[in-house]
């Protein structure tokens, strides 16, 4: 992944993405990405953020062992204990 190093920035904005990105729960690193996906008109919704982790994951390759896993079971089985 590339690496963007930017001199001179002015304190008071890095001041407030700090501040948003505690905010939000993020690090400077990731706020600074929303915020420039933003001013370019990339960014994705939440929705469409999912459904394409979603896909990845069903994307994977599983065991068909682990497919045959009931996870609904295995609670039911738990709570017995």
């Amino acid at each position: 992944m590339p690496l963007l190093q930017v001199r001179d920035f002015p304190d008071d904005i890095y001041e407030e993405i700090s501040f948003t990105a505690r905010k939000e729960r993020r690090t400077i690193a990731q706020q600074t990405i929303v915020l420039i996906q933003k001013g370019l008109g990339k960014e994705i919704s939440s929705k469409e953020r999912r459904q394409r982790a979603y896909e990845r994951i069903m994307a994977r390759d599983v065991p068909e062992a682990a497919k045959a896993i009931n996870d609904v079971e295995l609670i039911r089985e738990d709570h017995l204990r």
